[in-house]
């Protein structure tokens, strides 16, 4: 496949690039150290169309595409990864999910402002003790058929966009009878549902992620999400676009440690010369240019198939893993080009390396990527 792009989508290519490096890029640092979530900005997103992009127009959207969105996600990430997560997961986890399987009138209800920017929603699988094992949950959901409600109880874990002065909602995986997985929709404010003071993290600082509590939490029938029982197919549909997109965020990753690099090797200078005619400089910076080219090619083209219908999930399941993985290599290797000053908190290669880990945990670990694969490829891996 030779990926090419359309005059839009370069157009929408620089309107964001101008954004982060404007809006974004000067405040990263001083939002990573306070732990602070820039709601101010993430509006500007929202008023910049980011949220809507792969949304019908008659949702407020703008008609794109999931190449659309990486292009966009890629971008941010080049400046700041806990900014590129907020759209990413306010797209993928929060409003793809009511878009795909809600009802016409959940629809009408919560997408407007979701796709506007101007509301959040989160998205409640991983629990204490069910991550990548989500088939495990054990939060409930029972019907008191005379309220005509969902009572729910139990508790998930790191939450992204759950608690934000922003979020209006949170969705949930919950077990409604025996072997049973349904989603349900959680309006923030509901009483019976906590949510938790922010997790202190070692990266992604700026993301907003919490853990949260239900209990005896009461939310209308009608919020049941899709068909009863549909939950965990439900969910592996999402998690399987959501995968290409965190690919587009390492891929900015590591074309923002590229980047960097370059200017660094330039303007550095040990011995009389710039630290870029070493070869020992030199080779590792070629080899940061081969991982973002070819991280690159398989999240471009796992997001071409899905945009044309084609089967994706192992393609998916490729990039997230390739790119994701070649994330990390390439933040170590952008420290260690800097050297001291890589490990100090005035140049972004060192925050860029704290949050690269995440990658490759978050919406399936590494191994659950190599599952995957493995089990596309025909072999017996239970």
């Amino acid at each position: 496949m030779h990926v090419e792009f359309t005059e839009e989508q370069e157009a929408l290519r620089r309107v964001v690039r101008e954004f982060a490096e404007g809006e974004i890029a000067p405040h990263a640092a001083e939002w990573d150290h306070d732990h602070r979530f820039p709601v101010d900005v993430v509006r500007q997103m929202g008023e910049l169309g980011l949220f809507g992009i792969p949304f019908p127009a008659r949702y407020g959207g703008g008609d794109g595409d999931l190449t659309t969105l990486c292009i966009a996600i890629e971008e941010l990430a080049r400046v700041d990864q806990s900014i590129a997560i907020t759209l990413e997961a306010g797209v993928g986890l929060g409003a793809n999910p009511i878009y795909r399987f809600g009802t016409e009138e959940q629809r009408e209800t919560w997408l407007p402002d979701l796709v506007a920017g101007r509301a959040l929603g989160g998205f409640g699988l991983t629990e204490p003790e069910a991550g990548s094992d989500a088939g495990g949950t054990r939060t409930t959901a029972t019907l008191d058929e005379a309220a005509g409600e969902w009572v729910i109880d139990g508790e998930k874990a790191f939450i992204t966009n759950s608690g934000t002065e922003i979020t209006s909602l949170v969705t949930i995986t919950a077990r409604t009878g025996p072997g049973e997985i349904s989603t349900i929709i959680v309006p923030s404010g509901t009483p019976g549902f906590e949510v938790q003071p922010p997790y202190r993290k070692v990266g992604w600082r700026a993301s907003d992620t919490h853990g949260l509590t239900f209990t005896g939490c009461r939310v209308p029938e009608a919020n049941l999400l899709g068909a009863r029982g549909r939950g965990f197919a439900q969910f592996l549909e999402v998690l399987d676009e959501g995968r290409i997109a965190i690919a587009a965020l390492a891929v900015g990753c590591i074309q923002g440690c590229l980047d960097h690099c370059l200017a660094y090797a330039a303007d550095r200078h040990a011995f009389g010369r710039p630290i870029g005619t070493n070869q020992g400089v030199a080779f590792p910076i070629a080899d940061l240019a081969v991982m973002a080219e070819t991280a690159r090619l398989l999240t471009y083209q796992a997001a071409w198939k899905r945009d044309t219908g084609q089967p994706f999930t192992q393609a998916a399941a490729m990039a997230k893993l390739h790119a994701t993985e070649a994330a990390v290599t390439a933040t170590r290797i952008a420290t260690q080009v800097f050297g001291g000053y890589g490990f100090m908190d005035e140049t972004p290669v060192g925050r860029f390396y704290r949050d690269a880990k995440i990658l490759e945990i978050g919406e399936g670990t590494s191994e659950v990527q190599r599952l995957v694969i493995s089990r596309a490829l025909g072999l017996p891996v239970r």
